[in-house]
């Protein structure tokens, strides 16, 4: 998803399942592994998840009291044990995180965000007389507490937490908000712990709770908020490997990658960029200061560097033109200054095969009909230049994505189309590529990598 501003879960133990693993290594570092899997969104939304994984949530009527130990905890300045995690996932729009929540731990699905800050999960009392779903039940968790009116949280808001929130009528936090395609995204606040085992939990977590909503997946806020998933667990570093999603008939299997928390093994053959940072000034209106922001530097199509200028990547003084890389968006979009000369480019080496009228979802212009290959070779291979002469390369043959019914489009649009003013490097230019985000060196960090063999 897109960023905050911009408004757009580890199974059960050892014991009682055989698919999640806990290594205790000699250095008393923990490793855990545990299945992601990655589908389309659910059938109402799968128009808008071909970009933002964005999910629609209703109000929760929960109702429980918190506990003075349990805002203690929460408040804990080091994380519970060192990190040293890994598992697989399988990709195909959105990247699916199974993670095991609660005590005892209920398997919650949620989109791995890294441009999101609020994590959320789907809420709802079961009962016998509804069939099994997949939401989590509070009244199940004997560490599942609401958070009251009165919660620091609800009333003044922390700078960097700009959801708008309310009391509701049963004096609970309540919080709202729109993501990138106008999804209202609402419910309750609610501190929950993520039960790695009996031993070895988080803290209680500041969540979302929704209720009532057709969705099955919710959100892991991945972004630099203080109140994300990884601010909150005091994760180091963490990284994903994306695999590549074939055309035709087989992109109807999803293709299997990488997920770590903590060191991945392979950083070593990484090229670091720093996050680049930003006065206040130029933090409004259209400025994120919890994204991932990188220094984008140009664009390359079939070898030649395309005339764009270094500022149409960074940042004005309204914040227009922030570059951030993002894993819950799946395509690229970029501010109208470097999509025109890209498009212009596209037309100018293969416009006679372009799909003249055609705009996929709204978004996507540079569409062709069949001939992938021919296509692709007359277009060549694409490159993203970075600062400190990091790049990320998109060879000819994954230049066009498959949108449906014998129709590919070159897999970028522009950033009008979701109503922001920023360049999103979405997760299908993160194909085939580790990226790393190493927080306490505050760097982003690129390998290039057959994704399918890093499992």
């Amino acid at each position: 998803m897109a960023s905050s501003n911009y408004i757009f879960l580890f199974l059960f133990v050892l014991i009682f399942n055989s698919n999640f693993q806990i290594t205790i290594q000699e250095n008393r570092a923990i490793s855990f592994s545990f299945p992601l899997t990655s589908a389309p969104l659910s059938k109402s939304s799968a128009s808008r998840a071909k970009f933002l994984s964005s999910l629609s949530i209703n109000k929760t009527q929960v109702q429980k009291k918190s506990t003075s130990a349990e805002a203690a905890a929460a408040a804990a300045a080091t994380p519970p044990f060192g990190y040293s995690y890994k598992s697989s996932f399988k990709y195909s729009m959105a990247l699916i995180v199974s993670l095991p929540i609660g005590t005892p731990p209920q398997t919650q699905q949620m989109v791995l965000d890294t441009g999101s800050q609020l994590s959320w999960i789907q809420c709802h009392r079961k009962t016998p007389k509804k069939p099994p779903t997949t939401s989590f039940d509070p009244s199940l968790s004997s560490s599942f507490s609401v958070l009251p009116c009165n919660h620091p949280i609800c009333k003044p808001r922390l700078p960097d937490f700009t959801i708008p929130t309310t009391c509701d009528q049963n004096r609970l936090c309540h919080y709202s908000y729109f993501y990138a395609d106008g999804t209202l995204a609402e419910g309750n606040l609610v501190r929950e712990k993520f039960t790695f085992s009996p031993s070895r939990t988080t803290p209680p977590l500041i969540l979302g709770c929704a209720a009532d909503s057709t969705e099955d997946e919710g959100i892991l806020g991945m972004n630099l908020g203080r109140l994300s998933f990884i601010s909150q667990a005091k994760v180091p570093k963490f990284s994903y490997c994306v695999p590549v999603r074939q055309s035709g008939r087989d992109n109807r299997i999803n293709p299997v990658g990488s997920f770590h928390l903590g060191q991945n093994p392979n950083s070593l053959n990484f090229k670091y960029i720093s996050l680049l940072t930003f006065p206040r000034s130029q933090r409004m209106p259209n400025f994120d200061p919890l994204a991932y922001t990188i220094g984008l530097v140009g664009i390359r199509i079939g070898g030649k560097k395309l005339n764009i200028p270094e500022a149409v990547f960074r940042p004005d003084a309204g914040g227009s033109g922030q570059t951030m890389i993002d894993s819950g968006t799946q395509y690229t979009f970029l501010v109208e200054a470097a999509y025109g000369k890209v498009r212009e480019e596209v037309v100018r080496l293969a416009g006679a095969k372009l799909k003249k009228g055609y705009v996929y979802a709204g978004a996507l212009d540079m569409c062709f009909d069949g001939g992938v290959i021919e296509i692709g070779r007359l277009i060549g291979d694409m490159v993203f230049e970075f600062e400190k002469g990091v790049q990320i390369l998109i060879n000819k043959e994954r230049i066009l994505d498959d949108v449906g019914n014998g129709v590919h489009c070159v897999a970028i649009g522009r950033s009008e189309s979701l109503g922001v003013a920023s360049n999103i490097i979405g997760n299908f230019h993160q194909q085939n590529y580790w990226v790393e985000f190493d927080l306490i060196n505050r760097r982003v960090g690129f390998g290039a990598a057959d994704c399918s063999r890093s499992v």
